[in-house]
């Protein structure tokens, strides 16, 4: 039986999980099965597919449709699923809804449509037409730096009137705004308020936020299962100790190069390193090189979270 995210609200980690492929049109997937099984084992609270880290934008509908099915089929109601449905078509995010519905998600996850920039009426009235057709609850995913629109407290608080719209998941980076939005839903404990920069977890969940969606789970999920757990009680020694094992990671691994994908490489060559996928991107985006994955491969075995997680 399906979780019901209302009454029992979204909390903890749940990890945008990196999509493995082994080509254009060809998901790894001994390799997602792996990876699931990973994350499970590491304790997980939910795992979010199709977001940023997953590469939604630049992958097929036919592997997005793939992995829908494998993900929910996988994990097999042992975690709560939310599948991405960003898009610039209305009618290509109702479909893929149905499809997640039909596969046994619990929600669905929509950024802002992403060519056009919209004014904050247009997004009002876009999410709550989005709302009204679903099959599944929805969570909004701000990422003002992908989409070229910013979700403004105003337009989030209308939006979260509409009884399918369950919580808010921010990139923007901005720690005043999260702050903000704790304050502003500080009397709805229904609506989860979840923080992408993982660097940014433990301190919004201290402040009364509800978990994060950290792509660094995808190689520790423990470490960030543990930091939520410290942060969620407050105890703020260990919280401190788990902290600069995260920045420690977001220093070494995520900054090689001045891409815009930075992240996304470095995340994808440590999985690899790992045994878990061969650190294939989707084009336009390419992996790094044999040397530059050496380099991470000192950087990442170095990692104090490698010694005690790895």
């Amino acid at each position: 039986m399906q979780r019901d995210l209302k009454t029992n609200p979204l909390k903890g980690v749940i990890p945008p999980m990196a999509t493995l492929l082994l080509d254009d049109d060809h998901l790894d997937k001994a390799g997602t099965c792996q990876l699931i099984e990973h994350l499970i084992a590491g304790g997980v609270h939910g795992i979010f597919i199709l977001g940023t880290t997953g590469e939604c934008t630049n992958i097929s509908y036919k592997l997005r449709r793939e992995l829908i099915s494998l993900t929910c089929e996988k994990v097999d109601g042992r975690v709560p699923v939310l599948v991405g449905i960003t898009d610039t078509s209305l009618e290509e995010s109702l479909a893929l809804s149905k499809l997640s519905k039909e596969a046994g998600a619990a929600a669905v996850v929509a950024a802002p449509p992403y060519y056009y920039g919209l004014g904050e009426s247009e997004l009002i009235t876009y999410f709550k037409k989005l709302a009204d057709a679903l099959p599944l609850p929805l969570y909004l995913y701000n990422m003002p730096s992908h989409t070229k629109t910013m979700m403004s407290q105003k337009a989030v608080l209308e939006l979260a009137k509409h009884p399918n719209v369950y919580g808010l998941k921010d990139s923007s980076g901005q720690a005043v705004y999260f702050n903000a939005m704790i304050y502003a839903f500080r009397d709805r404990p229904d609506f989860t308020l979840l923080v992408g920069p993982e660097e940014m977890m433990a301190s919004t969940v201290l402040m009364g936020g509800n978990g994060g969606v950290s792509g660094g789970a995808n190689i520790f999920p423990k470490l960030f299962v543990d930091l939520y757990n410290a942060a969620d009680k407050g105890d703020l020694k260990e919280v401190a100790r788990l902290q600069e094992m995260v920045m420690e990671i977001a220093d070494e691994i995520y900054a090689m190069g001045s891409y815009g994908s930075s992240f996304l490489k470095g995340l994808k060559a440590s999985m690899s390193i790992l045994g878990i996928g061969n650190g294939y991107l989707a084009t336009p985006l390419s992996a790094f090189e044999s040397d530059q994955i050496e380099a991470i491969k000192k950087k990442l075995t170095g990692l104090k979270a490698y010694e005690i997680y790895a």
